[in-house]
């Protein structure tokens, strides 16, 4: 008789991949520079990684569900313009106080909340591709800041900029609000995505929205979710990003989607849907990061060429996925 043996745990380098991919790059920047491990360079590149990791949160469930979203760069430059008018507007009516600051924080919030339901409305009950609705209001979102703003920029009231600021640049015990709200972000992203009936229902549709259906799953309620969600988060990341610079224009945001959409892949969730992790989400957040804070602080290769390599990550991820699922069919 043959004795039976347990089979060996296979290693997935799609799934620690990216953590490797992590750690080499804080070995590589260290080394190249040594003020990499900083605490001012450390707490500025999450700072400003938070924007992108917010949304890429909320991109995370939109992907795992099956479906895409290229406005959200276009939509935070939208949300940011009416958040600097309304409180622009009410400044003389309600005086330079904290309550004006709360005012366009609950304007962001409930503009990013209606443009993703729209989005996901168009997408659920209207039966438009996800790449056609949001390469539309991409669009869209991006021509009406530009009008608001009159083809220059919107600025906030000098003032309310320095009562603001300490959203961006204050914190606790050393820490920004930007990284800690995105800490707390990804923890509860990733306990929903996980722990939760809304999260399973996600990745059900996402990997056969039939099946889904037959199993009770309310597709149209969770896809506008999704993207309601998403849009939810886009206000957030505005909030965050509003007080950095005090400003918005027709350029706030640009190739935002397109980072989201890469920290998302890179982190091991699947493109066409079914599967995704929020943790890696926030690794890939942080490989995108790193790799623009070497570039910048190491000048080996031209900072320019950033993008090119982020490509090369996102295509290299994809195809890691698809050997996975080959392997997986054998």
């Amino acid at each position: 008789m043959s004795a039976v043996t347990a089979p060996r745990p296979r290693f997935h380098l799609h799934v620690l991949g990216p953590l490797l991919a992590l750690f080499v790059l804080i070995a590589l920047g260290a080394w190249l520079n040594p003020n990499f491990l900083s605490y001012g360079n450390v707490t500025n590149v999450l700072a400003r990684s938070a924007f992108i990791g917010i949304i890429a949160v909320g991109m995370t469930f939109v992907i795992t569900s099956g479906g895409i979203d290229l406005s959200v760069g276009s939509m935070a430059a939208f949300i940011a313009g009416l958040m600097i008018l309304s409180m622009n507007a009410l400044l003389p009516h309600m005086g330079e106080g904290v309550s004006v600051i709360l005012v366009g924080v609950l304007v962001a919030a409930g503009a990013g909340l209606l443009a993703g339901w729209l989005n996901g409305f168009l997408i659920a009950k209207v039966g438009i591709e996800p790449f056609i609705v949001t390469l539309g209001t991409m669009g869209i979102y991006r021509s009406l800041v530009t009008w608001l703003a009159d083809g220059g920029t919107l600025s906030l009231d000098f003032g309310l900029r320095g009562l603001y600021r300490p959203v961006y640049y204050g914190g606790i015990m050393g820490v920004a609000w930007p990284i800690i709200v995105f800490a707390i972000v990804a923890i509860l992203g990733e306990i929903v995505m996980r722990q939760t009936a809304f999260g399973r229902h996600v990745a059900a549709i996402g990997a056969n929205e039939q099946v889904a259906r037959y199993s009770a799953v309310k597709v149209p309620r969770v896809r506008i979710a999704t993207y309601a969600l998403l849009g939810l988060l886009v206000g957030l990341a505005t909030i965050m990003y509003v007080p950095r610079l005090g400003s918005a224009s027709g350029s706030t945001g640009v190739l935002w989607e397109l980072e989201a959409i890469a920290a998302v892949i890179i982190g091991g969730t699947v493109l066409k849907g079914g599967y995704g992790r929020v943790w890696g989400t926030v690794v890939g957040v942080l490989i995108l990061s790193l790799i623009d804070n070497i570039l910048n602080l190491a000048s080996i290769v031209s900072p320019y060429l950033n993008g090119t390599i982020q490509g090369v990550i996102v295509i290299l991820a994809v195809v890691l996925q698809r050997e996975k699922k080959a392997a997986d069919a054998r």
